[in-house]
């Protein structure tokens, strides 16, 4: 705690003095007139363009290596935090491109009592970094399509109750990476009164630390169900459009575009993504071919075949109703 502290404090005073030595080169630099010129002589742009050409490249160059170097330094401080959770950061490690993970023989036999408990492999999940990198599966015509940069702010919201940590936290990292950061307004993790100590503070203290501002913990007093939960999370969110997911989740590279351009052409659509699928033995990230979803009269969901229009069209970007 002690040195996150002092790490936050020393790169704070680094930024403040390099701003300063910038500001004061590019302000107080002397500008002397020659003899007999007047002031309405001197180029003040001139100036500036010919300190920019001369030295502000290298100032810049000296910035950036310091600001890499203090980078690294919060970055392996902040990956401590993980460490002390026994969980893993960073793009490697098993389950690396959303391959299936595996484990040892003797992992086996210890990740039996956390299978039956979660409902999936909750100890391999430990093992699986919580950054991992996983298949961008978009049809290429999705891939190179252009969005405004104006869109509207997201708040992502997580509903959980005594979901495996790991996990959960994947699906916040997860959302982190993949979000651009002008578009993510914040994340809000809504706990239906879990019983599980390590969704309490400890969660809590990672997200504050890790994410400072920008993930919130919502706490339900008592065990209020999916919806009532996701609407104690949409109360607590400030975003102008808000998204609701599993705590269980993993997103691609530009999933948020498209969604946020569709609302903001007409704010009363409700837009569901294309979802693959992670298997619950070994985290492989299992394609889906496109589809559409509905529910059955008993409100289950179901997967639906696009209708002939939209095949006939032959644009898998296009969006399925």
């Amino acid at each position: 705690m002690a040195s996150l502290r002092r790490v936050k404090v020393l790169l704070v005073l680094n930024l403040i003095a390099v701003a300063g030595f910038v500001l004061f080169l590019a302000k107080c630099r002397p500008i002397t007139a020659k003899s007999g010129d007047s002031f309405h002589d001197i180029h003040p742009r001139a100036e500036v363009a010919n300190l920019t050409a001369h030295g502000i490249g290298s100032i810049q160059d000296a910035v950036l290596k310091r600001l890499s170097l203090l980078e690294d330094i919060v970055y392996r401080q902040l990956n401590g935090l993980s460490k002390s959770l026994g969980l893993i950061e960073g793009y490697g490690g098993r389950g690396k491109g959303g391959l299936p993970a595996t484990l040892s023989p003797e992992e086996e036999e210890k990740a039996k009592g956390p299978h039956e408990k979660y409902g999936y492999n909750s100890y391999l999940s430990e093992k699986i970094s919580l950054d991992r990198s996983i298949p961008d599966y978009r049809p290429t015509k999705c891939k190179e399509l252009k969005y405004s940069k104006d869109l509207p702010q997201i708040s992502i919201i997580f509903i959980f109750v005594n979901e495996a940590l790991s996990v959960i936290l994947r699906s916040v990292h997860s959302a982190v990476n993949h979000t651009p950061a002008h578009l993510l307004k914040e994340i809000i993790l809504v706990d239906d009164n879990s019983d599980e100590e390590e969704l309490k503070a400890p969660l809590e203290e990672y997200v504050n630390k890790r994410y400072p501002g920008l993930v919130k913990v919502v706490r339900n007093q008592k065990r209020e169900g999916l919806i009532r939960a996701r609407i104690e999370g949409w109360k607590a969110a400030t975003g102008q459009i808000t998204g609701f997911f599993d705590a269980h989740v993993e997103f691609t590279a530009g999933w948020a575009e498209p969604v946020l351009s569709r609302i903001q052409e007409n704010r009363r659509r409700v837009i569901l993504p294309s979802i693959d699928n992670i298997k619950q033995d070994n985290f492989e990230v299992q394609r889906y071919e496109n589809s559409a979803h509905g529910y059955s009269w008993e409100l289950w969901c179901m997967y639906i075949s696009p209708p002939k229009d939209w095949w006939d069209a032959g644009d898998p970007s296009l969006p399925i109703r």
